[in-house]
């Protein structure tokens, strides 16, 4: 593996990874005929890094190798070659609270042909500052989400379970949220149930017991961690359909994802929930969630000092 140099940059700023490369985030980039941009048709998945430490960094890569399998992709890289390159971008970034992020793209079709069989996929990784959906005020206060009108891609189409770019339905939840003064939106299943937004699983809680959607959405690393916190915590944590109806009806509502962890709901469609106050089993398991990260639980230290 080689390295591109820039005149100037800040590392900072974040590092990539393309083609056997490191570079500096702004200098990355992908062809403009790989299918991965034209067709959206590509897999990722999203590690951070907290104070130095990848979080369940194993499992993420192992999600991203059963995502690539489900959508007929391969690439020339080990489980542990991929962990030793976004461990790289991290370490050579300098960062200690990273975003990082490893993507396959189907790649670039042999001229004169759309056969996606005879693609020779692409791998693409970087790390850069870490990234949150909530601003402070909003993870401290609570944020405003709405029940979207628009329905999610059903799963019978597309796999929520293999991460991926169909985001089109979750963008313009979105806009609908920001059009009814609000800053989050999960979307619904056509059938009464919701699913997810964009690029977080729903929890609700009430009379003490947790419950978050099946179906119809991405399994994410958050929404699992949670799951194992209630054990730890002796919460009862259902997995389950959720109705609209019982969403509306909640004692408490958070929302979970890498990028923030655990991020309390406190008005939902114009009106508050409960109290209109982040819940007490939000605050334990958002608290419970960081101290664990923090105490090094699944952690993947990097070694900066090789810097």
């Amino acid at each position: 593996m080689t390295d591109l140099s820039s005149t100037a940059y800040d590392p900072r700023d974040g590092i990539a990874f393309v083609e056997g490369k490191y570079m500096p985030v702004a200098e990355a980039t992908v062809p403009i005929l790989d299918r991965g941009f034209v067709r959206s048709d590509a897999t990722y998945d999203v590690a951070h890094v907290w104070k130095g430490q990848f979080f369940r960094l194993d499992d993420h890569i192992e999600r991203f190798f059963a995502s690539m399998r489900g959508l007929r992709m391969s690439l020339p890289y080990s489980h542990q070659e991929i962990a030793d390159i976004l461990i790289e971008c991290v370490r050579r970034s300098g960062l200690r609270d990273s975003y990082v992020q490893m993507t396959c793209t189907r790649g670039l079709p042999p001229a004169g042909t759309r056969d996606p069989r005879q693609c020779k996929q692409r791998f693409y990784a970087f790390a850069t500052p870490f990234v949150w959906i909530a601003n402070d005020e909003q993870r401290e206060n609570g944020m405003q989400m709405i029940t979207s009108s628009v329905q999610r891609i059903p799963p019978t189409s597309v796999d929520p379970r293999l991460k991926n770019f169909h985001w089109l339905d979750l963008t313009m939840g979105i806009f609908e949220a920001y059009d009814r003064d609000a800053i989050v939106a999960v979307l619904h299943d056509g059938q009464g149930n919701i699913t997810e937004g964009a690029g977080f699983n729903v929890f609700t809680v009430k009379n003490g017991v947790l419950a978050t959607p099946e179906s119809g959405v991405f399994e994410g690393m958050t929404r699992r961690t949670v799951i194992e916190l209630c054990e730890q915590l002796q919460l009862r944590c259902e997995v389950r359909s959720v109705s609209t109806g019982e969403l509306a009806q909640a004692d408490e509502i958070f929302l979970t994802s890498t990028a923030g962890g655990i991020m309390p709901i406190t008005t939902l469609d114009g009106k508050p929930i409960a109290s209109g106050k982040p819940g007490l089993i939000t605050k334990r398991i958002h608290d419970l969630y960081w101290q664990r990260q923090e105490e090094g639980w699944l952690a993947t230290p990097v070694p900066y000092e090789d810097v």
